[in-house]
């Protein structure tokens, strides 16, 4: 078993060390996975709901020391912090009505009596992203422990501590040994185990493309259940005819949240061409009163990078002769931090333009008409989310339509609500995470046929 020593990305200070499972302990944890998921999936549907409901207070009489956790490792600043760990409790409580509500079908057929019931897949192998540990946790974890499945969560090498502490939150909730596992171990030794191991029968995972789609090909030689949430590339599409201040006061915030390590940034935004120039008077102003520090800090807004590699990976995107239109602020001294920073004009074929940047950084792109912006809008492999900004009711439905990503805002930035269906077209993802079907996806549908003749 190896180690790995988690750093505070605002200080570059060691927060902790943690222990990294090797393949053969992976291998323990997913028998016992097994083992356990025997017993959970026999748990009456009213018991699980009450465990999940247990677990959920767990978590809300700890919010506090979540939240602190995720400062600390992760660098998000805390009101942000706070809100996730609250998110965690609400997942969990919205998904604790679904055992109870996992109701099959009675079909008409000639002969007897047909039905059919959800039952669950087994293991069920969550690779999780370091940008938002605790709630992409949740969003995987609560749906398929609701349907009787047990868990095996690998949190990324980088951001471990939180979803470490809600495994233990769930032991002491009652949820039994085994039911869910947590282990902070290397994407190339745990997420590639829990991706080849027969017994582990789904993966969860969010992360960028290029990984998900060999995660996509290793699930494909054990015909294992995948369910992908990738890359993003959105448009924030602005129409002159919006309530312009509204649409420049809130850009920042679509793409400059959690520094812009979001998938679901809205990096692109697209203005028309007759706005432009007071669109970009007023984002101006917008962008430098981003509130960038000590994410411990009472009203910071953005905290650092979450590393110096990804600093630098974020920093290629803007050379010294990039097309600079403006900037936030950042602190100096230790930190991975980033100013935010805003791009105009940009080429098609620039890469700030084009690629999932993953930090504070937006281009600006003018189009003429409603057809030009979603010509422009589906330029891009990706399809995850994006915006469109109009007082124009049939324009909204008819854009909302014609845009190629599977979570649009209208009037908003809002991207996710658990208790709606959430996921991507094209190369930002396959399936749908969230929303009141969600624990469908972590079952199988079985048709049982009963002869009355």
């Amino acid at each position: 078993m190896s180690e790995f020593t988690v750093l505070n990305p605002a200080t570059e200070q060691p927060v902790t060390t943690v222990a990294q499972p090797d393949a053969e302990e992976t291998d323990a944890a997913i028998a016992r996975a097994v083992a356990a998921q025997r017993d959970w999936r026999a748990v009456t549907p009213g018991d699980r709901a009450g465990l999940l409901r247990r677990f959920a207070a767990a978590v809300d009489a700890h919010i506090g020391e979540l939240a602190d956790l995720e400062v600390a490792g992760s660098g998000h600043p805390l009101g942000q912090a706070t809100w996730e760990a609250g998110h965690v409790r609400d997942v969990l409580l919205y998904y604790s009505a679904a055992p109870e509500r996992l109701i099959g079908k009675q079909i008409p057929v000639p002969g007897g009596l047909n039905v059919t019931f959800h039952e669950p897949v087994g293991v069920v192998g969550l690779i999780v992203p370091w940008n938002f540990p605790m709630p992409i946790f949740s969003w995987g974890m609560a749906p398929a422990l609701a349907s009787g499945n047990t868990v095996v969560a690998k949190p990324a090498e980088l951001t471990p501590l939180t979803a470490i502490r809600i495994a233990e939150l769930a032991l002491e909730a009652g949820l039994p040994e085994g039911v869910l596992q947590v282990l902070p171990g290397k994407g190339s030794v745990v997420g590639q185990r829990l991706v080849d191991h027969p017994q582990v029968r789904k993966i969860v995972f969010t992360g960028s493309t290029e990984v998900g789609s060999q995660v996509m090909a290793g699930c494909a030689r054990h015909i294992k259940r995948v369910t992908l949430e990738l890359g993003g590339k959105s448009a924030n599409i602005v129409f002159a005819d919006c309530d312009l201040e509204r649409a420049a006061a809130t850009a920042p915030y679509a793409v400059f949240d959690n520094a812009g390590q979001d998938c679901c940034a809205r990096s692109r935004i697209l203005v028309q061409r007759s706005v432009l120039d007071r669109f970009m008077e007023l984002l101006e102003p917008a962008v430098k009163n981003v509130a960038v520090g000590d994410p411990a800090a009472p009203g910071t807004e953005m905290g650092p990078l979450i590393s110096a590699a990804h600093r630098r990976h974020v920093a290629s995107y803007v050379p010294d002769d990039a097309p600079v239109a403006f900037r936030g602020s950042a602190p100096d001294g230790p930190g991975f931090w980033f100013p935010p920073t805003v791009l105009a004009p940009v080429g098609a074929a620039d890469p700030a333009y084009t690629e999932e940047v993953f930090g504070p950084v937006v281009t600006v792109t003018p189009f003429e008409d409603e057809a030009d912006a979603v010509t422009i809008a589906n330029d891009t492999p990706y399809g995850l989310s994006g915006s469109i900004w109009t007082s124009d009711v049939g324009r909204a439905i008819r854009v909302s339509r014609a845009v190629e990503t599977g979570t649009l805002s209208v009037n908003s930035h809002s991207s996710v609500r658990y208790w709606t269906p959430f996921g991507g077209f094209k190369q930002s993802g396959l399936g749908r995470e969230l929303g009141p079907d969600a624990p469908e996806a972590f079952t199988e549908t079985k048709n049982v046929f009963i002869a009355t003749d």
